[in-house]
């Protein structure tokens, strides 16, 4: 089956193969939050990003995978409800930016920074920092054999970026950040996993920069 980056809260989910880029998504919750299992298709090595909700259903989509790490994109409720079960079962680490301790309610098990890099079997996940939706927003990003893989929280989705809540300050923030970091840098075939919803790519969405900026949202 082709891969489209659809799914439904609860319903079955998706995977594609790249390379050694394996990816498979699923929704969560009632606030269709998007869980995404990066793993590398040579050793199954696997994280977990974001531990939205849902925590059974999230160990039943790892299945054999080897489950080494949770990667938090940012701190919002509604992405962390897991993460105290993923915690203690299957004994995971959690991950994610310092600025969003507070949302967090805790300290994650590591700090990550903008970028580092970091090592999951055969892939290197490069760390963006973008803030705007949250401080501590972050985006993962991943090379494939075909494509760049960029999976983006709340920070960027199909039709425009993350809720910044009218705070133009901060719109402009998140404008910078997505800009420099991936839309500058990144092709338009690069593929754009969201927090929730469809999956959109760079090229999708690059004409309407300009009109998001306009607009502040």
């Amino acid at each position: 089956m082709t891969y489209t980056g659809q799914v439904d809260p609860d319903g079955p989910w998706s995977d594609r193969i790249d390379g050694d880029v394996a990816v498979r998504k699923l929704s969560v919750g009632e606030m269709d939050n998007n869980v995404y299992i990066l793993s590398c298709a040579r050793t199954g090595q696997a994280a977990i990003i974001d531990a939205a909700d849902d925590a059974p259903r999230i160990r039943e989509a790892l299945g054999d995978l080897d489950a080494v790490v949770v990667l938090q994109t940012h701190g919002h409720w509604d992405h962390i409800r897991a993460w105290d079960d993923l915690a203690a079962d299957p004994g995971l680490p959690v991950w994610g930016h310092a600025a969003d301790i507070e949302l967090f309610g805790r300290s994650p098990d590591r700090r990550l920074e903008d970028g580092e890099e970091l090592v999951l079997g055969h892939l290197v996940i490069h760390v963006l920092h973008t803030p705007g939706h949250t401080p501590g927003a972050l985006q993962f990003l991943v090379h494939g054999q075909e494509r760049p893989h960029l999976f983006s929280g709340d920070s960027l989705f199909p039709g425009g970026l993350g809720n910044t809540w009218g705070d133009v300050e901060k719109f402009e923030q998140l404008y910078r950040e997505v800009t420099s970091k991936v839309f500058d840098p990144l092709p338009d075939h690069t593929w754009v996993y969201p927090g929730h919803g469809d999956d959109t790519t760079l090229g999708t969405e690059r004409p309407h920069l300009r009109e998001w900026y306009e607009r502040k949202w």
